[in-house]
């Protein structure tokens, strides 16, 4: 690799309090050559927590210098659409393949368009488990959302109160949360079988639909978990 190669590292975060409801999105961005880090962050009035995820990479990209980019985020959706789902999409007119519109496809096509000619590593990082840079763009992106306050950063990486290079996890932030998910009451429970998705209040329901049948079958335990579960299935 060339030395004048530059090394950047982001982090991006994005959500909506509601979803449709007040978003915000918050990005990071660290050269390792001149260490300089810059944050950057905005608002919508309505929109989603994916479609500020998919904001807060496209506004750091495009903010950020040419590179190895290196993408740090807790939004699975995005990653996956970029790197596996978009190539499908395209060559199918913008259709899933139950030949529904796709969504957000206004941001899907800005995103292609701003990783053209770039080279970049996306890596999924669990989110609210101590990683540093993570905490920081859900602090900003949060703050962007419910209309508060936040000053953000721009200076030199010594300066900086946050150890982005610490990308060690707090052990027992994971555990809190494993605990805490895997107990909560379920929102709802989903199933696909022959192509065909449902919603089931209980268990047994749909325990009776997919009950000796080659079926999909999840708890969820939000609206949103039950939304982007069915949006992952239906890709």
């Amino acid at each position: 690799m060339s030395e004048n190669i530059k090394e950047i590292k982001i982090f991006t975060d994005g959500g909506a309090i509601g979803n449709p409801g007040p978003g915000g999105w918050g990005a990071i961005i660290l050269d390792e050559d001149s260490k300089k880090v810059t944050e950057i962050g905005g608002k919508e009035d309505k929109t989603t927590n994916n479609r500020m995820e998919m904001t807060a990479i496209i506004k750091a990209l495009e903010n950020s210098p040419d590179g190895l980019i290196t993408v740090f985020s807790d939004s699975k959706y995005v990653i996956t659409g970029i790197t596996q789902w978009v190539f499908d999409w395209e060559k199918n007119d913008w259709k899933t393949k139950n030949k529904t519109d796709v969504l957000n496809k206004d941001l899907w096509q800005r995103l292609i368009e701003v990783t053209k000619d770039k080279e970049i590593e996306y890596k999924h990082v669990e989110g609210h488990v101590g990683i540093a840079g993570n905490e920081r763009v859900d602090v900003i992106a949060n703050s962007f959302a419910r209309g508060k306050e936040v000053s953000l950063f721009k200076g030199d990486l010594e300066n900086y109160s946050v150890n982005l290079l610490d990308m060690k996890k707090d052990e027992s932030s994971s555990i809190k949360k494993t605990k805490s998910k895997s107990s909560a009451k379920a929102y709802s429970y989903i199933s696909m079988v022959d192509g065909k998705i449902e919603k089931h209040t209980t268990w047994a329901e749909c325990e009776a639909r997919v009950k000796g049948k080659k079926a999909r079958f999840k708890k969820t335990f939000s609206k949103e978990d039950e939304e982007n579960i069915i949006k992952e299935w239906l890709s």
